[in-house]
């Protein structure tokens, strides 16, 4: 086998945003694009020679393809294993489950999370570091760095790999071994949730469930983990087959995409319980019998009952949840004692909480949750924790939410997504908040009064480091508030997303559709921001 290096020149739009580099396949398959950016990772490294990489992704269309190019420039650029999942095949978080139990130098994920698939959908690459987690803004900026001066790409000149048959292969002086993407992975979950009970609640008769794999990453860990280990029959598996274009779907699981699991949960005749993962496994969704848990108040609830499973019954060091994330754990981590972390959005944020020790679980607005068990949100883990709620309390999940807010009173909560609208009309509308900042306080809308405005920003307890611009907040002097801010996940145009957020602690004011409790603010939101002006879009193209 010999190494080559191949002349390039650099591409311009090549700096990773919040997980990694996501752009339409079609900017992948340009010449050189992808191994530009695959050298440019291995550039702003140091000391792996060597040393071990994990490699895997949702699946997606391209997946396989980049997987080849990622095996032969790692050997030509010095690694000395490569763990892959067989098919090419590995979740989010079953990446830095691997990394950390084999203390790999790091992962190459290849995903582009809940976005569609397929030729004409998009792809994304992003790097994990050794804690599992995924690159700090100093590494991502290294890599852009990197992109920016680019004159070749070390790359292996041989053939095709096997990427189907598990085992060892050499590739130069490089091992690689093709394992279970799910083995792993599930061997975690049984040590963090009691499997046994869980068994039972299923095999009781007395409890259905649905899980949606929406036809992406966690099709196989379904199979493996809730039905061969848990007893769950195969007809409660919907979606479960991988695929490149992920049905057609979109694999984001919220109220819109997930829509054929919700009808099913809001039928007549619902199951007991309802859950969805993504495209790459690390978010989630959860649903009872007509009852839809948004994920803030997912994340007080299981901050709430930890000590019921065997992960978590020494109890919690801390929980962090991202800035617009409702308050909800707030409540919860003062009743406990501990303290809460507010950060900006991006699981890189957590990543330095939950190796310092000062968080066990984490959590954010965007259907994502997790613990110090990965350096990931992890949707399965999610679900897993909710099943063995279920199992202990022996109580619906509407029962469960209902006493929850009854304990800590209910913030009503809701995400307003206005997608792929024109990038300089959401940065217009964003300029103008920013500079209206000061003279907002102290005006009246309604029933409300606007108490402070501020552009988000935060230093890192553990590292000092600073991130600013992360979103303009106008809270209220009822501590209500609303968040605006622009999403950096989509590969067209923009998203705005506007939050919302009210606190009810009079049980007789808790069970009102959210849509109908934040009603006002959600009036003075679009006023506020003149969002039909800048967007010239009529109402929110998701709402959650």
């Amino acid at each position: 086998m010999n190494n080559i290096e191949v002349k390039t020149q650099p591409y311009s739009d090549q700096r990773p945003g919040t997980s990694g580099l996501r752009k339409k396949v079609a900017v992948f398959q340009q010449e050189n694009y992808l191994e530009n950016f695959i050298q440019s990772i291995f550039d702003s490294l140091e000391g792996y020679q060597g040393k071990t990489l994990v490699v895997g992704g949702d699946g997606r269309y391209y997946n396989r393809h980049a997987v080849q190019v990622i095996l032969r420039m790692a050997a030509a650029n010095g690694f000395g294993r490569i763990l892959v999942g067989r098919g090419g095949l590995l979740s989010t978080p079953a990446v830095s489950c691997i990394i950390r139990k084999y203390q790999a130098f790091g992962g190459i994920v290849l995903s582009a999370s809940h976005n569609p698939a397929g030729p004409d959908g998009d792809f994304g690459i992003k790097y994990n570091i050794g804690n599992g987690g995924p690159a700090p803004e100093k590494i991502t900026e290294a890599i852009y760095r990197k992109s920016q001066q680019i004159q070749h790409y070390r790359i292996a000149d041989c053939g095709e790999l096997d990427l189907d048959t598990p085992g060892e292969q050499q590739l130069g002086s490089m091992h690689i071994e093709i394992i279970d993407p799910v083995s792993d992975y599930a061997e975690l979950m049984q040590h963090l949730f009691d499997f046994d009970r869980i068994h039972s609640l299923i095999n009781s008769g007395l409890f259905s469930m649905r899980f949606d794999a929406m036809h992406a990453v966690t099709g196989p860990y379904a199979v493996e983990i809730l039905e061969n280990r848990l007893g769950v029959t195969p007809d409660a598996l919907m979606n479960a087959e991988p695929k490149e274009d992920f049905g057609g779907g979109h694999p984001d699981p919220n109220l819109v995409y997930a829509k054929q699991l919700v009808d099913a949960l809001f039928a007549a005749n619902a199951p007991d319980f309802g859950a969805a993962s993504d495209g790459d496994g690390d978010r989630n969704m959860i649903l009872g019998h007509r009852c839809f848990i948004t994920p803030s108040d997912s994340l007080a609830v299981l901050a709430a009952n930890a000590h019921l499973t065997p992960g978590y019954h020494r109890g919690l060091a801390g929980i962090a949840r991202s800035m617009p994330t409702s308050q909800a754990a707030d409540r919860v981590a003062e009743r406990l004692g501990i303290e809460l972390f507010e950060t900006p959005t991006g699981w890189k944020f957590f990543g330095n909480l939950l190796d310092a020790g000062k968080v066990t679980l984490c959590g954010e607005e965007s259907f994502g949750t997790g613990s110090d068990h990965v350096r990931e949100k992890d949707g399965l883990w999610a679900v897993l924790f909710w099943l063995n709620l279920l199992a202990v309390r022996k109580e619906s999940v509407q029962e469960i939410i209902t006493a929850h807010w009854r304990s800590y009173g209910r913030n009503y909560y809701s995400r307003h997504d206005y997608e792929a609208v024109n990038a300089d009309g959401a940065g217009q509308l964003m300029d103008t908040l920013r500079k209206a900042n000061g003279s907002l306080t102290g005006n009246r809308y309604g029933d409300y009064e606007v108490a402070f405005c501020d552009d988000f920003s935060y230093t890192d307890p553990v590292d000092g480091s600073v991130s600013e611009h992360q979103g303009i907040r106008i809270g209220f002097t009822d501590g209500s508030r609303m968040v605006f801010r622009l999403s950096g996940t989509g590969t067209e145009g923009a998203t705005l997303r506007l939050y919302l957020e009210r606190y009810e602690p009079d049980p007789e004011r808790q069970l009102l559709d959210a849509q109908d409790g934040l009603s006002e603010l959600i009036r003075i939101g679009e006023d506020i921001a003149r969002i039909r002006h800048y967007t010239q879009r009529e109402a929110p193209s998701v709402i959650t």
